[in-house]
Formats: C-alpha cells, sequence, structure tokens
C-alpha cells in the first residue's frame, strides 16, 4: 500500500473545527467566509439557489446545494477544484454556449466562491 501524500496527511492531522470547511478550504486555496462574501457580492444567487447564502433563490441556473459531491462541474469538466475554478473565473471559455456569464472574478475570489461551493456536500 502506498503511504498518503503529505499534503492529506497535513489536511488529516489539521482538522479539528468543521473538517468540510477546512478541507474546502486546503483544496482551494480559498476561504469560505470570504467565498459567501464574493457570492453576494456579484449576486450569484439571483441565477443559483445557494445554500447559506441570503437570498439565492435564482431559478435560471442549476441549484448549487450538493455541489461539492457532483461528478462534473456544467456538464462538461470533472468536478476537481482546478476545474471548478476555472469554470467560475471564465466560464465561457470551457463552454462558449454557456449562458453563464463571466462575472469579472479575480483567481482569489474564484478560489474563495470554489472554496465555499465546496463545503455544499
Amino acid at each position: 500500500m502506498r503511504p498518503w501524500p503529505r499534503r492529506f496527511a497535513f489536511v488529516l492531522a489539521s482538522c479539528g473545527r468543521n473538517d468540510a470547511e477546512h478541507i474546502a478550504e486546503v483544496t482551494t486555496g480559498g476561504n469560505i467566509h470570504r467565498g459567501a462574501a464574493a457570492i453576494e457580492r456579484h449576486g450569484c444567487g439571483s441565477c443559483h439557489v445557494i445554500p447559506g447564502i441570503s437570498g439565492a433563490t435564482g431559478l435560471a441556473g442549476p441549484p448549487l446545494a450538493g455541489i461539492g459531491s457532483r461528478i462534473y462541474v456544467a456538464g462538461v469538466l470533472q468536478n476537481t477544484p482546478s476545474n471548478l475554478m476555472r469554470w467560475i473565473e471564465n466560464p465561457k471559455a470551457v463552454d462558449e454556449k454557456t449562458v453563464m456569464p463571466n462575472m469579472g472574478l479575480t483567481d482569489q475570489e474564484a478560489r474563495d466562491i470554489a472554496g465555499y461551493l465546496y463545503t455544499l456536500k
């Protein structure tokens, strides 16, 4: 049996608060609290239902409950932290036919938002 990579040993050894939140932050390099604020600030809830985000009741895009456990992002990318961040930051670069707009997010905002979304299992 192969030993666990160091990064996973670190994640497992340092879990103390909500494990899902900690793992989401470590795997994305984002901050879930800044992610929630960015989701609100950029109006993501006008198109998506997003658990834990006040007023996020939009019906134009898919509901984001459980996105952290899904196999695909936007039906075209394997659900990995880098792919989710890529999609969030520039969806048209992934799928030119998507109706999801480019919101002008920074790399850090995409990391933070992905971190928050990965808490939604």
